[in-house]
């Protein structure tokens, strides 16, 4: 038998609330080798991150990857931390808050707003269990990756069904799969690039990064190239850009394996090579700036392209808190949970009867 968590109070006399979950991939608690090593066991434990055989895998990771990497890692965080934390659970925490203000202003106060991160803290089933302590019987889920992948959105899904498993009265429940094509995602990106263009002037070429995956996840059916790619057309279309100047490409390259191609750093360098003194880079896939981006895009690919040969590296941050990511972000949620939005909440004579039948027929309070 599973071992259910406490229930809260059925709150009779409240009208029911609606939840929105937003998940994001995570982060340390600090630019620390032992809260990057907590962290990374965590990560990279997850069998849809690593798909190799578990006990082969359970060595690499203890015997090397996390006597090694935490150091190495720890080193990296630190020279993109704030003082007020992590960038990306400070921009997660600043679209939550926002989210939950363009709700209200669009006359649903009633709509409960929290963040998750998929590894580390606050968890998906921490929060899951917030909502419902305040009276959310709808959860919509939205993990913060535009483009799916077993990778992050599923096991984004994976921790969801495991918080599912411990809770006796369960809300009912909708998950946003992707939104890799959503008009106002992609016009927020094209506002972003814009402005970027309107201050600094167009580059010579324009570069998309994107989070690579092993080549052999593209093989067995996994979308994410895909759904990358039609991002990637998306925009172009929108900045009204043709195929010669920009560039598709990928990022973060973990182990031995071929992952996504053309990989990006190799792709800065060659366009130096070629004569190219300017470009713009942009990240579509993260709606957060964090390590992957202010690190490994906006400081070692800039060192890569400058040593090659070019001049004028700029990155173009993340869509983060602009106000068109936020209207994107509840004009998505709103789709998602319209019938939710549209029904009719009892009324204060309504919720007085129904407190008094339950109380009648024995129900506590």
């Amino acid at each position: 038998m599973p071992r259910y968590l406490p229930e809260p109070r059925h709150p009779h006399e409240q009208a029911p609330r609606i939840g929105v979950m937003l998940v994001n991939l995570g982060t340390p608690d600090a630019p620390e080798p032992r809260a990057v090593r907590r962290y990374l066991r965590e990560f990279l434990s997850d069998p849809r991150v690593v798909e190799l055989p578990r006990p082969l895998w359970w060595l690499i990771l203890n015997l090397f990857v996390l006597t090694v990497r935490p150091a190495k890692s720890a080193a990296k965080y630190a020279r993109i931390w704030h003082k007020e934390g992590s960038p990306l659970r400070m921009q997660t925490e600043r679209q939550t808050k926002l989210l939950r203000g363009y709700l209200r202003e669009a006359g649903h106060p009633e709509v409960q707003v929290g963040y998750a991160m998929r590894y580390g803290a606050p968890s998906v089933g921490h929060v899951l269990e917030q909502l419902k302590a305040a009276g959310c019987t709808r959860v919509l889920v939205l993990p913060l990756y535009p483009q799916y992948a077993a990778s992050t959105s599923a096991s984004a899904m994976d921790a969801l069904g495991r918080a599912m498993q411990r809770i006796r009265n369960l809300p009912e429940l909708r998950v946003v799969r992707s939104f890799h094509a959503h008009p106002g995602y992609i016009g927020a990106l094209a506002a972003r690039v814009t402005e970027h263009w309107r201050r600094n002037g167009l580059p010579e070429k324009f570069v998309m990064s994107f989070h690579g995956t092993p080549r052999f996840s593209l093989d067995r059916g996994d979308p994410y190239f895909c759904e990358c790619q039609a991002t990637a057309r998306l925009l172009a279309e929108r900045l009204n850009l043709r195929e010669d100047q920009y560039l598709v490409t990928f990022q973060s390259r973990f182990g031995r394996a071929e992952w996504l191609q053309p990989y990006t750093e190799p792709s800065l360098q060659k366009l130096a090579r070629a004569g190219v003194k300017c470009v713009d880079v942009i990240c579509p896939g993260f709606v957060s700036d964090c390590l992957e981006t202010l690190e490994e895009i906006a400081l070692e690919c800039k060192a890569a392209f400058v040593a090659a040969g070019g001049r004028d590296f700029r990155y173009i941050p993340c869509l983060n808190d602009s106000p068109e990511f936020i209207v994107a972000l509840r004009d998505l949620v709103s789709q998602h949970m319209q019938d939710w939005l549209d029904a009719p909440l009892p009324d204060s004579a309504a919720l007085a009867a129904r407190l008094r039948r339950a109380t009648e027929h024995g129900a506590h309070h």
